[in-house]
């Protein structure tokens, strides 16, 4: 690409600031009076808003943009819109209306911003909503992503700390394309595991959302740039403990190799820092505990499902063509957050 000098500065969900810098700055802001209608707001790190306007009718609010993590815009389009319009499907919701949000130099080739804007466009239009408009602004560097609007019932909604002793865990998508992205830039990453990748986070979550919708799912999250165990220690919430099955989360298989070689995120690192002191780790590979820091681009749902329905769940899942797993579950609170076997 002629204009490739604006794509791949360290982009997608590893551009995000860390979970802890947040966390500090979110907690000095101000609080108006408490709004009962506001049901999900950003108190619990959830994915979206949530607010109700009638007894069975609530609106879903999430936006999200970011730098390319690939070379190709259209691909790039196409993962921006879908990890957008994650965290409606993370709540339970629908998908209903989605605006564009971008960011492109003047000087740049525009036929680069219409093929991203029109695998935005492709993604929006495949989740069943509507594109209304969107705003721009000259910048030096690309961003793109989408603000979304969704619709669930107000008691049918997902939060991402609800979860129960016992709820078992069940992710949707491999893990490990912060690294292969990682290794992609440096032309270490093969041609099979990068498409691999691609293809993961061009994955709309809408078809993992709809299957869950039938079972009894106590807490949901996506995962994206705080890494698996960062969003688990979200969903745990201060009340719960979790035992992760290392053995059975979905990897690309690649990221093993590039973990192995030091070809990590500081996104990554910044995950470490803010959760690693609490989670017992019980003698994993490195590369293992990386890919479970590692920061996902429009990654998968981890879904807390009621004991008794996750293996059906998984199998319906795993019918669908996703690379679904039952990977742990929740428990009683413990001296350790996480425990990982």
């Amino acid at each position: 690409m002629s204009e490739k000098i604006v794509f791949c500065k360290g982009g997608g969900c590893t551009a995000k600031l860390g979970a802890g810098v947040l966390e500090r700055v979110l907690s000095m802001l101000p609080k108006g009076e408490a709004d009962p209608a506001l049901l999900v707001g950003f108190d619990s790190s959830d994915d979206a808003a949530v607010y109700q306007v009638s007894d069975d009718l609530a609106i879903v609010q999430t936006l999200d943009f970011f730098p390319p993590m690939v070379d190709d815009p259209y691909i790039f389009g196409k993962i921006a819109a879908a990890n957008a319009l994650s965290d409606v499907y993370a709540m339970g919701g629908t998908v209903k209306t989605a605006l564009n949000i971008v960011c492109f130099p003047e000087s740049a080739d525009l036929n680069i911003l219409g093929a991203i804007l029109q695998g935005g466009a492709e993604k929006v239009h495949e989740a069943g909503g509507n594109l209304v408009g969107g705003h721009s602004i000259a910048d030096s560097d690309v961003k793109y992503g989408l603000s979304v609007t969704g619709f669930v019932h107000p008691k049918k909604f997902y939060k991402n700390n609800g979860g129960n002793p016992g709820d078992k865990l069940i992710l949707t998508k491999k893990l490990g394309v912060g690294i292969i992205c990682t290794a992609a830039r440096v032309g270490a990453a093969s041609e099979a595991a990068l498409l691999e990748a691609e293809e993961s986070m061009m994955t709309l979550n809408k078809y993992a959302s709809e299957i869950l919708r039938s079972y009894e799912v106590h807490a949901c999250t996506d995962v994206t740039g705080f890494g698996l165990l960062v969003h688990l220690h979200e969903m745990l919430g201060g009340k719960l403990s979790a035992r992760i099955f290392s053995s059975r989360v979905p990897v690309i298989t690649e990221a093993f190799i590039h973990a192995d070689e030091f070809l990590l995120t500081a996104a990554g690192q910044r995950n470490r820092n803010h959760v690693g002191a609490q989670v017992d780790f019980g003698g994993i590979p490195f590369a293992m505990e990386e890919v479970l820091f590692d920061p996902q681009t429009s990654g998968g749902l981890l879904a807390a499902v009621r004991p008794d329905q996750a293996e059906e769940a998984v199998k319906r899942l795993q019918g669908a063509g996703l690379p679904a797993a039952m990977i742990g579950e929740l428990c009683e609170k413990d001296t350790a957050e996480i425990h990982v076997e």
